[in-house]
C-alpha cells in the first residue's frame, strides 16, 4: 500500500495566525472603532504616498517618524469583507504551499518584505497621491511568485504525480532561468500578469466602484517574490530528503 497523501486543508499555523490577524482586525474597525476612530485608524497605518514625497522626508516631524512602518501594516486592512474573503483564499492556496517549505520565521519575513515591495512599486507609480493603499494582495501575490519557483516542478506540489505530498515542499529549486523555460511555470506567470492587467487597464474589479485596485503593488509583490526566493528558501541545490531535521515545519 503506498504511502497516504497529506491532506489537502492541512494549513500552517504561521499562514493560520496571519489570517486570524487579518480578520481581527476588520472585526476591530467594524465592531469596536467608531467611523471617526476608523478613519483615524486606516490614516494612520495604510500606506500613503504622499507621506514619502521629498519635502515631507526632509521636514522630519514626529507625525512621520511612524510612517515606514506603514510599508507592512497596509497590509492588514481591508475595505470590506469582501475584500478580506477574496485575499484570504488566495493567501491559503499559494501561502501554505510557501509556509510549508520557508518555515514560520522566514515566511513572516518574506509576507513583510514583499508588502514592502508592493508599497514601494505603488509609490513609484503614485507618487504624492494622498489617497491611502490597503490589502494584503501585495504579500499575496509575493506567495505566487514564490510558488512559481518550486511548485511547478516534476514532483512538486503542483505535479499531479508527485510521489509523497511532504517531500513536494523540499525538492531543490531550479535557478530562476531555468525555471523561467518551464512551460508551465511560464504559462502561471503570463496569466498572472494578464490578469492583472485587466485589473490595471480593464474592467475588472472586486472592490466598490469608488475604490480602485492597486495592480501596480501586486506587480511589485510578485516580482519580489519571484526574484527574492532564493534568499528565503531553506532547501538546498542538493536537498536531503531522508534528513526529516532539516525539514521545514508543517503543522499538524
Amino acid at each position: 500500500m503506498g504511502k497516504a497523501r497529506e491532506p489537502i486543508f492541512n494549513i500552517p499555523a504561521v499562514v493560520l495566525v496571519v489570517l486570524v490577524a487579518l480578520g481581527l482586525v476588520h472585526v476591530l474597525r467594524i465592531y469596536v472603532l467608531s467611523p471617526e476612530a476608523d478613519r483615524l485608524f486606516v490614516w494612520n497605518f495604510a500606506f500613503v504616498p504622499a507621506r514619502y514625497g521629498l519635502n515631507e522626508l526632509l521636514a522630519g516631524g514626529w507625525e512621520y517618524a511612524w510612517s515606514i512602518w506603514t510599508l507592512v501594516t497596509y497590509a492588514f486592512i481591508h475595505a470590506d469583507i469582501t475584500h478580506l474573503g477574496f485575499n484570504a483564499v488566495w493567501f491559503v492556496a499559494f501561502g501554505t504551499a510557501v509556509a510549508r517549505r520557508f518555515g514560520s520565521v522566514r515566511f513572516l519575513a518574506f509576507f513583510a518584505l514583499t508588502a514592502a515591495a508592493g508599497a514601494l512599486a505603488h509609490l513609484v507609480s503614485h507618487m504624492g497621491d494622498i489617497a491611502p493603499m490597503i490589502g494584503a494582495s501585495a504579500s499575496i501575490s509575493g506567495t505566487m511568485g514564490a510558488a512559481a519557483r518550486f511548485a511547478f516542478q516534476l514532483g512538486g506540489p503542483l505535479d499531479p504525480w508527485r510521489a509523497d505530498g511532504e517531500h513536494a515542499y523540499r525538492i531543490p529549486a531550479e535557478p530562476l532561468f531555468d525555471a523561467l523555460r518551464n512551460p508551465r511555470v511560464l504559462g502561471f506567470v503570463g496569466a498572472w500578469f494578464a490578469l492583472n492587467l485587466l485589473f490595471g487597464v480593464g474592467s475588472l474589479s472586486i472592490v466598490g466602484e469608488d475604490q480602485s485596485i492597486a495592480w501596480q503593488a501586486h506587480v511589485g509583490g510578485f516580482l519580489a517574490g519571484l526574484l527574492l526566493f532564493a534568499l528565503f528558501d531553506p532547501v538546498g541545490p542538493e536537498a536531503d530528503f531522508d534528513d526529516d531535521e532539516e525539514a521545514p515545519h508543517i503543522a499538524p
